[in-house]
């Protein structure tokens, strides 16, 4: 059974920096597409970053310039570093990966970023 497990977040100041890790277990093939997505409270879910195995990024507007996505295809981890943080950036932060020929998604438990100003 694939496994998403995503490092702990925690709180940090405005303008700090935290760094997200994501690993995969239990796949024997490498997904496609990684990324995060995040959900504030009373919001929904929002894409923030993804990257596919080609390295190829896509990034959140809010966030493009301070976040910067990273992956380990032979480690299948994805990796987000988040410098510059803002309060807004507050929101739990989930890994996704997706994996073309069975068009599935999965996600992993999610972590809490807190970001105080």
């Amino acid at each position: 059974q694939v496994q998403l497990v995503e490092s702990r977040g925690g709180l940090v100041q405005a303008g700090g920096s935290l760094t997200l890790s994501c690993a995969a277990s239990g796949n024997t093939f490498t997904f496609n597409t990684m990324g995060w997505y995040r959900q504030a409270p009373g919001k929904q879910r929002e894409l923030v970053a993804t990257i596919t195995t080609g390295r190829s990024t896509n990034y959140a507007d809010s966030v493009k310039g301070r976040f910067t996505i990273s992956r380990d295809n032979a480690k299948n981890t994805v990796y987000l570093q988040m410098n510059s943080l803002k309060p807004e950036d507050t929101a739990v932060y989930y890994c996704y990966a997706y994996r073309i020929l069975t068009s599935r998604t999965y996600w992993g438990q999610g972590t809490q970023v807190t970001v105080s100003s």
